[in-house]
């Protein structure tokens, strides 16, 4: 009997255990105010899983931080009704009801102070914005859109000093935005509503598509505004500006003195003036109008084509109108006494061709970056390669240029650009490469943002940060002599070939920096050990940069004014990623610093704080406490149990994999 006595404490322990939960559920301050919004929202039970008898942290859709409601994200569920209820979770940061039912004007919203993020659209609300809006100060998103809201846009969200999203196409807002300005959007949309007046200058940056299916509106980056209406004897004219759409031949006419002629009898006059015209008067009109035009169009149609058969004569046809042609800013045949002509260099295993080819090929400029300029080139043949002319290099000496070419040829994996050939000459160097159809991970993020984009999912960017690191890990352990790195890890220059995968490009030309780029520049990606001398490039520096890389995935937001071309271009904004990435994880809000377009995918959020750790560990300020590239394959793989290449089966290093060439530096030997 000595043993179920035994038993008694620890069962004792169990009971009290569980009673503590159920207490510490009933005690939840925000549970009432949920169970009473289910009760009123939910009618079709598709809640489930609330039960006033359970914690409400653990039911879906539910996030606590610290035994509060923090998010509660509940989308496409065909709720219904208000959202009174929920105005009561004063810990609330993130609040998306997307795609539901929910009708009638939003209620008072000011209790919720801690708000970052409010995503309602896709509803049936109506009713004007409430002005409680204004006290969310601490919003960043801000959507709406897809409801039947009314009346003016309140100048109040002037307020909203932190916010980055304003979404509020497809209502029935009315009014002018003129008075509109929150310097820190970087998403913004009021397209399909009733809007008019002048575009201001504070959102006159965003395209056309997000002012579109606006009749009344006017101004950059619309038709710029035809004049303003003054005649208060119109209706809606009381000092309205004019709709883009209005034809600029339509004058209006303003009165000069109370004793003007009235508008009517004005009307009358003109009428008797044109019914005084005889009809041969008009005939003669008309043929007089078609001579002048016949005359015009016959001087336009010698002058042009004197011009064409001029060219057709130097042997200059339209073919060369048909595409741009790749054109060097100095022969590679210069006439000078004693000058060595130099030569294509072609690696193993790639079909030659001579440079006359590359001349006559017609191309597409795809690129400008630190090291020159790059082309889209296809050959009479038909075949299609990348180059690159590195007018900007610091070239020392032809054979110390060769002997790393040399190097660079010999690097082959399925996540690099490969190096198919280079020609060098005084005048001339240019690197051939495999083209690269799908574009770079710098427009796949940031290109086209707005209306109708298709985002980049997250299967994708785990894809693309996958493959990344292989092609730099197989850079670092390919030749453990010279240490290679990549030095200029950047979106522009992961591209993307015809299956969709990751390929490097650009790898090891940082050795041909000149000393005026090296020094130091607003390069979101340069590791901060590098500000001193940036021609001390090092593996640990590579993974710096690969860190930001991840956190732009992660962020949606680009990290460098160099390559987006300074603030306001439209592409979610400059921002220094490491440090902004740290503040916000101090505040114990991780969720606000993934990329918006991510919020629509469910189940993802372990995954991408788990790349985002990676992404920090990455980011030290201490290069020392940076992984190994190698590692970093491991980890990223992980993430999703993905397969793992046969070319990183060992989890110590990548240096051991059998896919590695034992001759691939042989050359600098």
């Amino acid at each position: 009997m000595a043993k179920p006595t035994s038993l008694i404490p620890h069962f004792t322990f169990f009971l009290l255990c569980l009673c503590f939960h159920l207490l510490q559920a009933s005690t939840n301050p925000d549970l009432e105010h949920l169970m009473q919004f289910k009760t009123e929202s939910d009618k079709a039970n598709k809640l489930a899983d609330w039960n006033s008898t359970i914690d409400p942290c653990t039911w879906s859709g539910v996030f606590c931080l610290k035994n509060r409601v923090s998010r509660l994200v509940l989308e496409n569920l065909d709720l219904h009704g208000s959202i009174q209820p929920l105005t009561s979770l004063t810990q609330l940061r993130v609040l998306s009801l997307k795609r539901n039912s929910f009708s009638g004007p939003l209620p008072d919203l000011s209790n919720l102070k801690a708000l970052k993020l409010l995503f309602l659209s896709r509803n049936n609300f109506s009713g004007n914005v409430p002005a409680s809006l204004q006290s969310l100060f601490r919003l960043y998103r801000l959507d709406l859109s897809y409801n039947g809201f009314s009346g003016n846009i309140p100048a109040t969200l002037n307020r909203l000093t932190h916010l980055l999203t304003l979404r509020l196409e497809e209502n029935r807002f009315t009014g002018s935005i003129a008075g509109m300005n929150i310097p820190t959007l970087q998403d913004f949309n009021v397209s399909g509503n009733q809007l008019s007046g002048e575009i201001p200058k504070s959102l006159s940056s965003f395209p056309v598509s997000a002012f579109a299916q606006n009749s009344g509106l006017c101004g950059s980056p619309f038709q710029t505004c035809k004049g303003i209406v003054s005649d208060p004897t119109r209706p809606g004219s009381d000092g309205a500006i004019a709709s883009p759409l209005m034809p600029e031949n339509k004058p209006t006419t303003v009165s000069s003195s109370p004793s003007s002629i009235p508008p009517n009898k004005a009307a009358n006059s003109t009428h008797n003036k044109a019914a005084k015209i005889s009809p041969l008067a008009l005939i003669a009109i008309i043929l007089g109008d078609v001579l002048v035009l016949s005359i015009v169009s016959l001087l336009l149609y010698c002058y042009f084509w004197r011009n064409y058969a001029g060219r057709m004569r130097d042997g200059k046809g339209s073919k060369l109108h048909e595409t741009e042609k790749i054109v060097y800013s100095s022969s590679p045949y210069p006439n000078q006494p004693g000058f060595e002509r130099g030569r294509m260099v072609f690696f193993e295993g790639v079909k030659r061709f001579e440079l006359e080819d590359l001349l006559r090929a017609s191309a597409e400029m795809l690129g400008k970056g630190g090291f020159g300029t790059a082309y889209k080139a296809v050959l009479d043949d038909g075949n299609v390669v990348a180059v690159k002319r590195l007018k900007d290099a610091n070239v020392v000496g032809k054979r110390d240029f060769e002997q790393h070419m040399e190097v660079l040829g010999r690097l082959r994996h399925p996540n690099l650009v490969s190096l198919k050939a280079y020609y060098f000459a005084r005048e001339e160097k240019l690197l051939v490469y495999d083209y690269m159809p799908n574009g770079s991970l710098f427009w796949l993020l940031h290109g086209n943002r707005g209306p109708g984009r298709t985002p980049l999912d997250w299967t994708t960017r785990l894809k693309i940060a996958a493959g990344a690191a292989r092609g730099l890990a197989f850079i670092h352990n390919s030749c453990k002599s010279l240490k290679l790195t990549h030095g200029n890890i950047k979106s522009t220059n992961i591209l993307l070939d015809k299956a969709g995968n990751a390929r490097v490009s650009d790898f090891g030309l940082s050795l041909f920096a000149s000393p005026t780029a090296s020094a130091p520049r607003s390069n979101g990606y340069r590791a901060p050990e590098l500000s001193s001398d940036g021609r001390k490039l090092t593996q640990k520096s590579d993974v710096y940069s690969f860190g930001v890389l991840l956190l732009e995935l992660l962020t949606g937001k680009c990290p460098s004014i160099v390559d987006c071309g300074g603030p306001g271009t439209g592409y979610g904004g400059v921002v220094d990623l490491p440090r902004w990435v740290q503040s916000v994880v101090r505040e114990e809000w991780t969720a606000e610093v993934f990329d918006l377009e991510l919020m629509r995918y469910k189940d993802i959020e372990e995954e991408m704080v788990a790349l985002l750790q990676i992404a920090m560990a990455c980011t030290s300020p201490s290069p020392d406490q940076r992984p190994r590239m190698g590692h970093l394959v491991k980890m990223i793989e992980e993430i999703r149990g993905v397969e793992v290449s046969p070319c990183h089966e060992t989890l110590e290093s990548v240096s051991d994999s059998p896919c590695m060439s034992e001759d691939t530096c042989g050359a600098s030997q």
